[in-house]
């Protein structure tokens, strides 16, 4: 029986430092991959694999499209490019970002829960909002072994407190107590493989995640439509139909757990309110050129005789009525705030006991 060999990680802000401490304690002879996503700028020259490399014993490296997946290596993520496995081999695609991402924690956690079942440990580290969550969840789902950072240990506390909210972790462990226990992990046998088969929405999502044409792969299917829509192209999302957190797809592929398109969605309305501030203030510009125009020409035209030319009443009234209509809505920008659950938690923790609403645990319902 194979052991727990595949150990794959998620990170976001406040990760690095905690990447380093695990990378740094993996002893030389692990007999286990280690496949690592840290959240990053599309743009950015990632200095991250050499960086671990300092204090690890273990090769470390961006991986590479359809290298071998072999024990004692280091695989990480290259920026703009998702790292899914399949049986035996890595893959690094440029499939639909996820969760606002890519690299994505999600599509690695659900490819190594489908391509290895209970031999895989999932480990949750520092970062903001929820990326990760449902990966987690189903690498518990198909008998892995599932990990996170003590959420008061972590910078960021948003992922593991997210991911702890909606899967029963087997280990909830501080940042230097991470390479130890994965140490003991990858020694130990794996469980047997759950006596059903895996979802056909992980199978779908899995191959999305390797290219496939989201449309045809038939991602309509996964749920029914919402009254949302995508951040990244604008089309409808789904809401999947499964166990879990609540999550949307559209039909180009690209996914939102539920706090990652809140905030998104709220980061896009400051986008549009200055795009309305914008527009409006240039009507106001235009209605003012106009009046100035009938101004200009009423002084043309008495220009044979002692009269000056007036500006438009009904055009200046006008352009008075679009300036208040501006001020509106900047002030309405300027007071607009980005939102995400663990800042309305943050924001109700502050308020007097007397202001706050009826009790809860802050969290989303799970999907049905």
């Amino acid at each position: 029986m194979p052991n727990k060999d595949v150990i794959v990680i998620g990170a976001s802000a406040g990760g690095v430092e905690v990447l380093k401490a695990i990378t740094a304690g993996l002893p030389p002879d692990l007999a286990a991959a280690v496949l690592i996503v840290l959240h990053m700028a599309p743009s950015s020259p990632s200095v991250l694999p050499p960086l671990l490399q300092r204090r690890c014993a273990l090769p470390v490296a961006f991986a590479a499209d359809g290298q071998p997946l072999t024990s004692g290596r280091v695989y990480v993520a290259p920026p703009d490019r998702h790292l899914v496995v399949e049986p035996g081999r890595v893959r690094v695609t440029r499939a639909p970002r996820e969760n606002h991402s890519r690299p994505a924690v999600d599509p690695l956690f659900r490819s190594a829960a489908l391509a290895y079942g209970p031999r895989v440990v999932g480990v949750i580290a520092s970062g903001r909002l929820d990326d990760g969550t449902a990966g987690l969840w189903a690498v518990k789902d198909r008998g892995g072994t599932t990990v996170v950072q003590d959420p008061e240990d972590a910078l960021h506390p948003d992922m593991p407190r997210n991911a702890l909210a909606y899967t029963a972790a087997d280990h909830v462990v501080r940042a230097d107590e991470v390479a130890p226990l994965l140490a003991r992990l990858a020694a130990e046998p794996a469980a047997a493989a759950p006596n059903r088969p895996p979802s056909q929405a992980l199978e779908l999502e899995v191959r999305i995640a390797m290219e496939e044409n989201a449309l045809h792969a038939g991602v309509l299917a996964l749920g029914p439509m919402s009254p949302y829509t995508c951040p990244d192209c604008h089309g409808v999302l789904m809401r999947l139909r499964e166990p879990g957190v609540a999550r949307f797809r559209c039909h180009t592929g690209h996914a939102f757990s539920f706090d990652t398109l809140l905030a998104s969605t709220t980061e896009s309305v400051e986008e549009t309110l200055w795009n309305a501030l914008r527009a409006v203030e240039e009507s106001t510009l235009l209605l003012r050129e106009a009046a100035e125009r009938t101004r200009t020409a009423g002084a043309a035209g008495a220009a044979g005789g002692n009269g000056a030319g007036h500006i438009d009443p009904v055009l200046e009234q006008k352009a008075r009525e679009s300036e208040a209509r501006a001020e509106l809505i900047r002030q309405a920008v300027l007071r607009h705030q980005a939102l995400s659950m663990e800042s309305i938690r943050a924001s109700a923790a502050e308020l007097p006991t007397s202001h706050r609403g009826a009790p809860g645990n802050g969290h989303v319902p799970p999907a049905e």
